[in-house]
């Protein structure tokens, strides 16, 4: 028999253009960024021939491009439903004629991160800006959910400046106490629980049973903790659909808005890449002062996390016009005109899937409306009020109680404040609404150096301690114990649980969750050992010279943390802590920072005041 002949099908015809030597390239699309050969033509024929291995039609590759961050880890249980995200993006992406490209960046989560998933959030913003900064994308849908991945995305978007526009995985559903039928969720009820476990109200079998419930599906804890917070924040700021922030994670409503983000980011894509004469729309484009004064405005209304206070800082101080225009006073100050609206735990009762029932953001900030400012820019190119506009109310949203109006707040004003004193020179923050009972307290002070100092001695005999005591853990702040850890929640000795003791004023140079609830003032500045080695002692903070039994003052009403020590005592406990210093150092003359990335963060990461960002990430101001 004669030899068949082999079929082959034609080949597509050459984009002519990008073979003609003497014809510019555009920088758009797959033609944008390209690889440093020398050769400009010769980069751009060797990246088509290598990403036509993975079947792209030149067609398709002649399309704007918007890349996908995939931030899906098996690690990540907040993140479990990006790959079905990712879909519903590409989908959207497709429909409106672009390509989507999916990308991977560093994942966190924060119960898989050692020793803090805070500690890695910049290593995250950095990898995010110089992915988007080195691919050829024309704009970015950034998919992100647990506490550090939105802030560090957006932090990673500002810098980078190309289109960008967020997704976020939305909150898990609420499970079933085992023991009494009620509704629980992560992570207030982790921790209420956990503590009712140590006060000996549950048995082990309670709390066995219970860990089976408190994350029944993916998704971000289903609570108003820092995940829930920074979504309905991103939001507000204009980087992500209203509508966006509150849908759970397993639903629907959730795949809709992912098809509806990729939508609007192939429109980014589009609107970058043509030849109208207008400017893209980058995220230093659209977010103004006014965005972040919304955002402020919304935190306070939810009673929300006081870690999004330090991501707020740090996401604001990477924007070259508003760098240094949002502090911890300015936050303070719109408190106090701003209620608590929203019944959510832990300043409430309620849960995530709750609040997007009641009517989520748009309701809340149909609520807000009178202290908004409603001409911010958001992605769309719609000012906030116009996007407001677009919203319908439902009657029953108008009536149900879990987000309320400005008449009938569930706390007045001030659901986060800002304290200064001698024991925080230059500001500490207190959750105040989660703690509602506590406005003013003076008592002595039982002193823990560190975590370890405290687990070691927090539930011993000999611990002198009253429920009248002010517990306070210094040595984890963002330096002293790089990443800031969230152990501020010091848990009620033992011995003082069993009597019935539930709250305690506790302070600390660290985080506490924004799940957690009680009175209890994190993220002193200066931290514990700052300035230090400072001439004359120039920075030191009050909480570097506390000592057990002093007195320590709470004001809330006039924002005040105060240790009552005069200032002789003072500078003198200051040069007891320099000599000391300096004999450590002469010890060990030969101590060097750490290696790698977490060297550069302990030499570069600033204070609590100013959003713990790697100092040479902030933005250079307009005026330099």
């Amino acid at each position: 028999m004669g030899k068949t002949a082999e079929v082959t099908q034609p080949s597509e015809p050459a984009d002519v253009a990008d073979y003609t030597l003497t014809t510019p390239i555009a920088s758009t699309g797959l033609r944008s960024h390209l690889t440093s050969y020398g050769d400009q033509h010769f980069s751009l024929f060797l990246r088509k021939a290598f990403i036509k291995a993975l079947g792209y039609s030149s067609s398709a590759l002649s399309r704007p491009i918007v890349g996908i961050i995939n931030t899906y880890s098996a690690f990540n249980p907040c993140h479990g439903n990006v790959p079905q995200l990712i879909e519903a993006v590409k989908r959207g992406v497709l429909l409106e004629g672009a390509l989507p490209i999916e990308f991977p960046t560093i994942s966190l989560h924060e119960s898989f991160a050692s020793p803090t998933s805070m500690l890695y959030r910049n290593l995250m913003s950095m990898d995010t800006e110089e992915m988007i900064k080195a691919q050829p994308v024309d704009a970015v849908v950034g998919i992100g959910g647990c506490d550090k991945t939105l802030p560090a995305q957006l932090m990673g978007a500002i810098s980078a400046n190309k289109p960008f526009i967020s997704l976020c995985t939305g909150p898990m559903q609420p499970g079933t106490h085992p023991a009494n039928g009620a509704r629980v969720g992560a992570c207030t009820d982790c921790r209420s629980n956990w503590a009712a476990y140590r006060a000996s109200a549950l048995d082990i079998e309670d709390i066995a049973a219970l860990n089976d419930e408190l994350a029944p599906s993916v998704g971000t804890c289903g609570v108003m903790g820092t995940a829930s917070t920074m979504a309905c924040l991103v939001a507000t700021l204009g980087l992500m659909p209203l509508h966006g922030g509150t849908p759970s994670a397993v639903s629907s409503a959730r795949i809709r808005v992912a098809e509806e983000t990729g939508t609007i980011g192939a429109g980014l894509a589009k609107a970058s890449t043509s030849n109208n004469g207008s400017s893209p729309r980058t995220p230093q484009s659209i977010l103004t002062h006014d965005s972040f004064h919304n955002a402020i405005v919304v935190l306070q209304a939810l009673g929300g996390s006081t870690n999004a206070i330090i991501h707020l800082l740090a996401i604001a101080n990477r924007h070259p016009s508003v760098r240094g225009q949002i502090t911890l006073n300015e936050i303070d100050t719109i408190g106090r005109s701003v209620p608590l609206l929203v019944d959510l735990k832990p300043s409430g009762d309620n849960y995530m899937t709750d609040f997007h029932a009641a009517g989520g953001l748009p309701l809340l900030l149909h609520r807000l409306r009178p202290l908004l400012k409603l001409n911010a820019p958001t992605v769309t190119g719609q000012m906030l009020g116009e996007v407001l506009d677009s919203y319908h109310i439902p009657k029953f949203h108008e009536k149900q109680q879990i987000i309320r109006s400005l008449e009938r707040p569930l706390y007045p004003s001030s659901s986060l404040v800002v304290l200064t004193g001698s024991l925080a020179h230059r500001g500490a923050v207190l959750k105040a609404s989660a703690s509602p009972n506590i406005k003013s307290h003076r008592g002595p002070a039982c002193v823990f150096n560190g975590t370890a100092d405290m687990a070691a001695r927090i539930d011993s005999a000999e611990l002198d301690v009253t429920e009248n005591s002010v517990l306070i853990l210094r040595g984890i702040g963002p330096v002293s114990n790089p990443g800031m850890p969230e152990a501020g929640l010091i848990p009620i000795p033992r011995e003082l649980a069993r009597t019935g003791v539930k709250d305690m004023l506790r302070i600390s140079d660290g985080r506490i969750s924004g799940t957690a609830s009680g009175c209890v003032v994190v993220g002193v500045v200066p931290e514990a050992g700052y300035g230090i080695e400072r001439e004359g002692g120039s920075g030191v903070g009050g909480l570097s010279v506390v000592r057990d039994g002093d007195m320590i003052h709470l004001d809330v009403v006039e924002r005040r943390l105060d240790l009552e020590i005069d200032e002789v005592e003072f500078k003198r406990r200051v040069a007891e802590l320099q000599e000391r210093e300096q004999r450590e150092r002469m010890k060990d003359r030969n101590r060097r920072s750490g290696r790698g990335y977490r060297g550069l963060y302990e030499s570069h990461v600033n204070q609590a005041d100013e959003g713990c960002d790697l100092g040479f990430l902030v933005a250079d101001t307009e005026a330099s």
